[in-house]
């Protein structure tokens, strides 16, 4: 088998939607376009990405109703990211993750199309050479922690046991926020609290750039997305796609536990840029 090309399939609510924004923010060009498909290339080494209507019948009957999320397009680039990112910022793309550099030397900020469709910009630098790297190290196996790329553990790293106080939590109009676990409270992936709202709270339309995970352990909210309104009661979990405009809403009171990667920013519709969550930094 010899590969060609690469190419992302993509299903999604409005294919036009994503075209436009893949044509005027990332240089893509459409090479054959029909009724709810589109497909489109760059002249580098881009993958080439299919756009296709969600309900098309050209999909099988049990993939129709599916659409794109929890992927991200990740595009690899030489140019630099800052220049890239101030460049699309005063374009008025929809930058949903700034700028920001991980331990293992990876540089990226993200994007995200009408449709919900993350797109990543990447570029690699140098990580600092490890001690077994400079020849200081004892160890000799053949791969080390940052060669796997992840960061490198200590013992005392390695398990953690995290105590709530009163300092862990934020509280705003809307409800409170108590933070279990965050980049600032011992964790570098996953951030996770509990929120708190009392009937008759709640919060505003926003979308977040990552998926969130709430599970309801008392009361029940409400989520608004578009025309659909889902009552979660105890016991049930709520996933929220990443870049889904939501609003929660208390009709009891209620106590629900939330999970999302830790690099999550919120966007608020009708409002410029991006935020962070102060209970998940």
């Amino acid at each position: 088998m010899r590969v060609t090309t690469s190419t992302l399939s993509l299903t999604v609510a409005d294919p036009y939607a994503s075209r436009d924004f893949l044509q005027a923010h990332l240089g893509y060009r459409v090479v054959h376009e029909a009724d709810g498909f589109v497909s489109l290339t760059r002249d580098d080494a881009a993958a080439d990405v299919v756009l296709l209507r969600q309900g098309t019948e050209v999909l099988p009957p049990e993939q129709r109703d599916q659409r794109a999320a929890g992927l991200i397009l990740a595009l690899t680039v030489t140019d630099g990211l800052e220049a890239e990112e101030r460049r699309l910022r005063e374009a008025g793309a929809p930058v949903t993750m700034p700028l920001r550099e991980e331990p293992w030397g990876e540089r990226l900020f993200q994007l995200t199309d009408p449709n919900g469709v993350v797109v990543q910009l990447v570029e690699w630098v140098a990580p600092a050479p490890s001690e077994t790297e400079t020849g200081t190290g004892t160890e000799t196996g053949p791969e080390t922690a940052r060669e796997a790329g992840h960061p490198e553990e200590t013992e005392e790293t390695a398990v953690q046991v995290l105590t709530l106080t009163d300092e862990n939590a934020i509280e705003t109009p809307n409800a409170r926020m108590t933070t279990h676990a965050s980049p600032s409270r011992g964790s570098s992936e996953l951030s996770a609290w509990t929120v708190t709202m009392t009937a008759g709270q709640a919060g505003p339309d926003h979308s977040v750039s990552r998926e969130q995970v709430w599970t309801v352990t008392s009361g029940a909210l409400e989520v608004v997305s578009g025309d659909r309104k889902e009552r979660v009661a105890a016991g049930q979990t709520l996933v929220l796609s990443p870049g889904a405009v939501r609003r929660i809403e208390a009709p009891e009171d209620v106590t629900a536990y939330v999970v999302m990667r830790a690099d999550g920013v919120v966007a608020v519709p009708g409002t410029e840029g991006t935020r962070p969550l102060p209970w998940a930094e």
